[in-house]
């Protein structure tokens, strides 16, 4: 199961454990029962602090494993095999139940250990999800901490009936009792805030009492981290608020055109960046959306939890989002076959057969990754040409289950009720309609920024992007704005870094022209 390197580096991992743990499988006939139990042998070879126990009495999910305390209940289970993206979950889980402590924040630490009531979550995930481990290693830290939780981490592509039972169409989806609780990526701190229903009035009052900031940065992204890294280095008071750091880039699976780095991954470059900006002295709040810009004698900033941040200069990065195709049935069926992830969806989608709207890079790059694991993939393009870039349009035609429709008009999602049974299109040279039956549809058709809550209180272009100049100026003075959030040409990470780092530098010369006009005025 583990190659020689992963092993030497699980070893020394290991190595930290403190007190003794036991690791439990729960087996049937299966190939991927003996999958699992061998890497369990392998990995309690490696500590003797170790131990392995089977289960073969049906009891739990097979094949599965447990872990936990030994002489205890455990409560972090694996229903199948947690390599990919979930082996780092499984190491988290070994250090944590035997004793290594955990880098969570300490505040959420003893958020968890107070939690009250009986907490049993089931966490759908597959093992190419980028988002899924976050989750995972969320409520597992929670499970170790406070005896009332557990958590099960479920294949989805290992466990289909199950996921077909329940209607589960997206990764990482999250039941709490038997019950839905959260569907997509999130932190620990916003699992707490669901459950803790005081702790967002405990935190608005807290940051109310903030002190101004010379400069804040709304947005985490990218743009938003270049900006706050200039602004600190100023030696200015720095701020960032988002609702989660590193934004959309935590959703980029493979990064090939980011200069001097030939490949990394979107959480990769994340953990870089939000660690680059924790070198300097930045005020960081995270979990918090932006809701209103005022400027009075400073610029303040309304968020949805009822807090006010106030400061002298304010670099607006919020980014974009997926765009919607904003047609019948789409609202409807989100998450229930309709899907804005390939990567992270596409596992659950085995041998069916889905569609793919949009003929642009990351649209054909989805109908390549689609090929591989479902049974056919329709690309439907609105236009008469395709937007890729011709080494991928030249991939996608090699593949003989991918089929591209151009000037095709996604009209309608059709379901049953609970999921996605197909599409009808247009076609838009004929003028007729066609129905296609799919049991999955991914949109790629672009972005659209982030600025509903600033309209009406600053100019924006017809597509809703931050009119800005080269310094990053918007039409407010002292507000400034970077990234894909603004009408900088070519949507890209590098560029949304550079439009920060000119953001920052405006606002730097910014506060110290208005430091100038006010001594001149008294």
């Amino acid at each position: 199961m583990l190659d020689a390197n992963l092993k030497k580096q699980l070893d020394t991992y290991l190595q930290n454990i403190v007190n003794p743990i036991e690791l439990s499988v729960s087996m049937d006939d299966s190939a991927k029962s003996q999958e699992l139990l061998s890497l369990c042998q392998e990995i309690a070879a490696l500590n003797s602090k170790i131990s392995l126990t089977q289960i073969h009495d049906g009891s739990e999910r097979a094949p599965s494993m447990a872990v936990g305390p030994q002489g205890q209940a455990a409560r972090v289970r694996f229903a199948g095999i947690p390599m990919g993206h979930e082996f780092t979950s499984l190491v988290l889980a070994l250090l944590q139940a035997g004793g290594y402590p955990s880098k969570a924040e300490p505040e959420l630490i003893e958020q968890a250990k107070n939690l009250k009531g009986e907490f049993h979550f089931e966490t759908y995930i597959s093992l190419s999800c980028q988002n899924c481990p976050d989750v995972v290693q969320a409520l597992n830290l929670m499970a170790i901490l406070n005896p009332n939780i557990s958590n099960v981490m479920v294949d989805g592509s290992l466990f289909q009936e199950e996921v077909t039972e329940r209607e589960i169409m997206a990764v990482p989806t999250v039941l709490l009792n038997g019950k839905p609780f959260g569907q997509g990526r999130m932190t620990l701190k916003e699992i707490l805030a669901k459950l803790d229903t005081g702790a967002a009035k405990r935190e608005a009052a807290a940051l109310n009492e903030r002190e101004p900031y010379d400069v804040l940065v709304v947005g985490g992204g990218p743009a938003g981290a270049a900006a706050a890294i200039y602004a600190a280095r100023k030696g200015i008071r720095t701020g960032v608020v988002a609702e989660r750091f590193g934004g959309q880039v935590m959703d980029t699976v493979g990064i090939e055109n980011f200069i001097s780095v030939n490949y990394t991954e979107g959480p990769k470059l994340v953990a870089s960046l939000e660690q680059h900006v924790k070198e300097y002295d930045v005020d960081v709040v995270v979990n918090q959306r932006a809701q209103k810009l005022r400027k009075d004698k400073l610029i303040e900033i309304d968020l949805e939890s009822g807090a006010t941040l106030k400061s002298k200069a304010v670099i607006l990065a919020t980014g974009a989002r997926w765009r919607e195709m904003n047609v019948p049935g789409e609202q409807e069926y989100r998450g229930k076959g309709v899907a804005y992830c390939p990567h992270c969806d596409g596992p659950l989608f085995k041998g069916k057969r889905v569609a793919v709207i949009g003929g642009g890079n990351s649209g054909i790059e989805a109908a390549i990754d689609l090929a591989g694991i479902v049974e056919h993939v329709t690309v439907l393009e609105f236009s008469d040409t395709l937007r890729a870039d011709a080494v991928l349009q030249k991939k996608a035609s090699s593949m003989k289950n991918i089929t591209i429709i151009k000037m095709a008009q996604t009209t309608q999602v059709r379901g049953d009720g609970k999921k996605v049974i197909g599409l009808t299109y247009k076609d838009r040279e004929r003028n007729e309609l066609f129905d296609l039956d799919v049991a999955g549809i991914f949109v790629q058709i672009g972005l659209v920024p982030n600025t509903e809550w600033l309209k009406g209180d600053m100019e924006l272009t017809r597509f809703g992007e931050i009119e800005v100049n080269s310094q990053g100026e918007t039409s407010i003075p002292g507000v400034f704005a970077a990234g894909d959030v603004t009408n900088v040409p070519y949507k890209q990470i590098i560029i949304a870094m550079g439009s920060g780092a000119a953001s920052a530098l405006g606002a730097f010369d910014y506060l110290i022209r208005s430091s100038v006009e006010d001594e001149e005025a008294a």
